[in-house]
């Protein structure tokens, strides 16, 4: 089974038992969430967000799409050429959280993005799979807003993933981990 194949599968096998566990529950409330990519030096550099929209099937769980955009740029690539490079990178998926009590979260998000990576077609744009399994802290602040910080494992991990750009953990060998970290905002709608 290719990747992309198990990619939907893992996705489709977790939402459905998602929706068959909460099949009676009708939606509560919906949720507008924001998380964001700031990166800079004398290479270069990124910034973007995730935007995520959220239906609230009950205290715990809340799931929905998800769209994402990113900008990065390049400065005098290889050191010697002098030359700048600069790109998007955008797509979608979908998400869930489980909130855990009033700290803790867990979460899948699976997104499709097009990037110009292509280490295996040298030149031609593709649409790469990401699939991240994680959690951290959720806490709600006075019903007006709440704050996730986590951490995810990619579990996909795609040689032409445009967030290997995010991983932060390193093997003995000096191998990228498939870890990142991320921080998001949700506040609720009505």
């Amino acid at each position: 089974m290719n990747i992309f194949k198990r990619s939907f599968f893992a996705v489709g096998l977790f939402f459905s038992v998602s929706f068959q566990t909460n099949a009676q529950t009708e939606i509560q409330g919906y949720e507008i969430g924001i998380d964001g990519v700031v990166s800079a030096s004398n290479l270069g550099g990124s910034f973007g967000a995730g935007l995520k929209f959220g239906l609230e099937l009950n205290d715990n769980f809340i799931l929905g799409p998800s769209v994402r955009w990113q900008r990065t740029w390049t400065n005098n690539i290889g050191q010697t050429t002098g030359t700048n490079a600069n790109f998007n990178i955008w797509g979608g998926g979908v998400w869930a959280h489980y909130r855990a009590g009033q700290y803790l979260f867990a979460g899948a998000e699976f997104e499709m993005l097009k990037t110009p990576f292509n280490f295996t077609n040298f030149g031609e744009p593709n649409w790469v799979p990401t699939l991240l399994l994680g959690g951290g802290f959720s806490h709600e602040f006075d019903e007006k807003f709440r704050i996730n910080g986590g951490m995810y494992y990619d579990v996909i991990d795609h040689v032409n993933s445009p967030l290997r750009q995010g991983y932060f953990m390193r093997r003995e060998n000096g191998s990228l981990i498939p870890v990142l970290y991320r921080i998001a905002l949700f506040i609720p709608l009505g």
